[in-house]
């Protein structure tokens, strides 16, 4: 059998466990209030980090789109989380400082077999604290069928005091029907079993709005171990419920995004391998025949891994004997970027296997990127190396030009007209050539070869300005892959934005 707890006792331990946070102290006694000037100095910083807070949330929202960031979305639900226990954590210190109401510290302990009383204090409430004003109490005698509220729970219902407050039969017909079991459960071990309550349910207010509320309560018993009355206190938590929610929701969603991300970029990855050139080393063309051409080239990734984009190079001998070789960069990351690449670059092999010289071939690969169904834009170099006459036939678009090595220098060839591709119907690519010598240099190369450290005019061309600087190491490499090394020295390490390719051509004998 339990025993019988005084109903002033049971009160007050409720709203001390409930509503004020444990000791600050060890040799604090609960009941005693702490030091004012320490409990104030708590007070102040609780309320400058959550004006910090408030400045870290106006950032977040103002930072971008929330609705198509998740990771700002995260943020602010993280926010909005810490702002409401901030002011929960106001409320406690606001209680902790001014101490339990007079009518609870000063109320005289009743003898142990005094008549309960039927009414609880004046509630417990505090202007300045968020946190109480969201807390209400409440008490059903079973001896007397008399039920208290304190205002604050009649404003949580919805309910006017007129109306007079509900009792514990009553209670269900404002809360939500799919909790009305629970609730039916803990009143039960209340009152019967005589168990503490701890739970939450939703209520349905007149205005049909719904808000979640925490109750905590005990039984009071009689001197014969009967449950004489119950009370509890009753909090709003909703607005916390839905910051945790909002928070659990954003990371799922952040989760998702991340695992989505990551399989974009395998994918990715694995189309650029499937796609790229298969050969490492040097490629001499033709094969089976005398050296005219040594071929080397390097995907170089960007500073981000992530960042895989649509950059290609490419080598491949025709039926005619020639050799086509071309390098080119379509925009945006990932496997739309990367497939565009696998499109651009199969249409470009096809086209010059039938035949079609540089120019007419840019033009097909530009109503190709116009008319598809994700049109993009990219930009291309392509060249066809005729052996036998040392001839070099070269169309661009929108793409920095090849870059000639010779006699220990380098210079840009002079570019035929030619825009972006996928940037106009109906563009029309001219070409020109080249008579190119034994031992020349032919550098193919996109233009996230060097970091972007300007936004000028100027900044496109400082990879190939780089690449010009080169020439001695050039003329003392002895093969295309050490040349190509010498890049790789040159912009291997660099933190660049974006991916680069490079393609390198030496001339035989």
């Amino acid at each position: 059998m339990q025993e019988s707890l005084p109903a002033h006792t049971t009160r007050r331990r409720l709203i001390t466990e409930y509503v004020m946070p444990p000791p600050l102290f060890a040799d604090h006694p609960a009941d005693r209030t702490p030091e004012r000037d320490a409990v104030e100095a708590l007070i102040s910083q609780a309320r400058s980090l959550r004006g910090g807070l408030d400045a870290v949330r106006r950032e977040s929202s103002v930072a971008a789109d929330l609705a198509a960031d998740p990771q700002l979305r995260w943020h602010r639900a993280l926010c909005d989380l810490a702002v409401h226990h901030l002011d929960d954590l106001d409320g406690h210190l606001d209680q902790l400082k001014e101490g339990l109401p007079p009518e609870i510290v000063e109320e005289p302990e009743p003898e142990p077999h005094a008549e309960l009383p039927v009414a609880p204090p004046e509630p417990v409430a505090h202007e300045r604290g968020a946190l109480l004003r969201r807390v209400g109490s409440a008490e059903w005698n079973l001896l007397t069928d008399e039920v208290t509220w304190s205002d604050e729970l009649f404003a949580m219902f919805g309910r006017d005091p007129s109306d007079g407050p509900l009792t514990l039969d009553e209670l269900p017909s404002l809360v939500h029907t799919d909790d009305q079991e629970s609730l039916a459960v803990m009143v039960t071990d209340c009152l019967v079993d005589g168990r503490p309550i701890d739970g939450e349910f939703r209520i349905v207010r007149a205005d049909a709005g719904v808000r979640t509320v925490h109750m905590v309560g005990e039984p009071v018993l009689d001197a014969d171990g009967s449950t004489a009355c119950m009370w509890a206190v009753l909090r709003d938590v909703s607005e916390l419920r839905r910051s945790q929610m909002a928070v659990s929701e954003t990371r799922d969603s952040l989760q998702r995004q991340r695992h989505v991300a990551q399989t974009e970029h395998r994918l990715a990855v694995e189309l650029q391998e499937a796609v790229l050139p298969p050969w490492r080393g040097s490629l001499r063309f033709p094969q089976g025949g005398p050296v005219t051409l040594d071929l080397a080239g390097r995907y170089l990734p960007a500073g981000t891994s992530a960042l895989i984009g649509g950059d290609w190079y490419d080598a491949l001998q025709l039926p005619d004997g020639t050799t086509l070789l071309s390098v080119g960069d379509l925009t945006g990351h990932g496997v739309a970027a990367t497939s565009g690449m696998a499109m651009v670059l199969g249409a470009l092999r096809g086209m010059a296997v039938a035949g079609h010289r540089p120019g007419p071939l840019m033009g097909f690969l530009n109503q190709l990127l116009d008319t598809a169904a994700q049109p993009a834009l990219g930009s291309a170099v392509c060249c066809r190396f005729d052996p036998a006459t040392r001839t070099l036939e070269w169309a661009q678009a929108g793409h920095p030009a090849p870059l000639l090595f010779r006699g220990g220098t380098g210079r840009a060839l002079d570019p035929p007209e030619g825009v972006l591709l996928g940037a106009t119907s109906g563009a029309a690519y001219a070409q020109h050539t080249e008579q190119l010598e034994p031992g020349d240099l032919l550098v193919l190369h996109t233009d996230g070869l060097a970091p972007r450290r300007a936004h000028g005019p100027d900044s496109a061309h400082e990879g190939a300005a780089q690449l010009l600087a080169l020439a001695p190491r050039f003329g003392t490499a002895r093969s295309a892959q050490d040349s190509v090394r010498v890049v790789v020295e040159e912009f291997g390490s660099t933190e660049r934005e974006d991916d680069a390719c490079v393609l390198i051509a030496r001339v035989g004998g």
